[in-house]
């Protein structure tokens, strides 16, 4: 084992990617809320990009290792301490065996994710290590952590394991160190307090009135405390139909808007259902998603419309960054 968890927090899961191909069974996808950070603290500690990892939402989660670990931790800033002494995000870390990870109060954003060299090894359910917490499936036994729980890892990659090796003499000296290598900020999401989240206009669109449209585009939305990984509902102006619609329910996606009868809108997050049957008024664009799962009930968000070629691009782009920061990643690993 190398983890025993101390103290869960608000909610602690563990989380892949998330689990594809059975949508049309009714099982949903799951998965990280924030892909871009757990993808980022895998390829830190030289993991697949699809290795579980822990998602740790707001605060006060406690970890003991119990060996010496390659780690990293990328997303919201949840003050994380290693025997009360602050280490940094989007840079791995060495932690000796025996030694303490605590998330303490919530800085920015509401998620981060812990990725340990050779991924948190739980068993695959549906080609997937991701919990879904309402099925009960996946994850460590179907559910969000505990007190007790110890999970254990795989077998970290060669170039990690080497990398590991290489300093567990310096890592006598002291309960942490940290790695040579980083994600600067030039390479993160905008992730920013109220941010200006980018949509693609919805199937219904252009069934909601005039004002609604302007509406939703002009002024704020407040995230309610009723949010959760299955969607965020939202407080603001509310939208209204030109007339009464009556539709069948069809298939919903990630960052799907729909608008129930009272007019205040939805978005539909990881944890969604596979089908929807208000109205959607818009899609949040791929490349938005991560600052998205990054906001917090009390914060105020903004949609800003763009075309869909505007949305393909920068979605493109930004896999292509992704994708040059990871092979630069790999190739210093493999030259410590």
């Amino acid at each position: 084992m190398s983890m025993h968890i101390l103290n869960p927090g608000l909610l602690t899961t563990v989380q892949d990617k998330g689990r594809f191909g059975f949508q049309r069974q009714g099982v949903i996808v799951s998965g990280a809320m924030d892909s871009f950070a757990l993808r980022a603290a895998n390829a830190l500690v030289g993991n697949e990009d699809n290795a579980a990892a822990l998602e740790v939402t707001l605060m006060g989660t406690i970890i003991r290792f119990e060996a010496d670990s390659l780690i990293s931790i990328c997303g919201g800033n949840l003050s994380p301490a290693i025997e009360r002494e602050p280490v940094p995000l989007w840079r791995p870390l060495l932690i000796r065996e025996g030694s303490m990870l605590e998330f303490g109060p919530c800085r920015s954003g509401a998620r981060a994710y812990l990725a340990i060299a050779g991924g948190i090894d739980v068993p695959l359910r549906m080609h997937s290590r991701s919990t879904y917490l309402r099925a009960g499936i996946g994850g460590h036994e179907g559910r969000a952590l505990k007190a007790g729980d110890r999970l254990g890892c795989g077998l970290p990659s060669e170039p990690a394991a080497g990398y590991l090796k290489a300093r567990q003499a310096a890592l006598l000296a002291k309960r942490w160190l940290a790695a040579e290598w980083f994600m600067g900020n030039e390479a993160l999401p905008g992730y920013a307090k109220d941010p200006v989240i980018r949509v693609i206009r919805g199937r219904e669109y252009d069934s909601f009135t005039e004002v609604s449209q302007t509406e939703f585009v002009t002024r704020p939305f407040r995230i309610t405390p009723q949010s959760d990984r299955m969607g965020y509902r939202l407080l603001g102006e509310t939208l209204a139909l030109k007339k009464s619609l009556e539709t069948l329910s069809e298939a919903v996606s990630f960052g799907t808007v729909q608008v129930p009868p009272e007019g205040n809108p939805i978005v539909l997050m990881a944890d969604r259902q596979t089908i929807g049957g208000y109205p959607r008024i818009a899609q949040v664009i791929t490349a938005d998603l991560p600052v998205l799962a990054q906001a917090k009930p009390g914060d105020n968000i903004r949609f800003a419309e763009v075309s869909l070629q505007e949305a393909e691009k920068l979605y493109i782009r930004k896999e292509q960054e992704f994708e040059r920061l990871t092979k630069a990643i790999k190739l210093y690993l493999k030259t410590r």
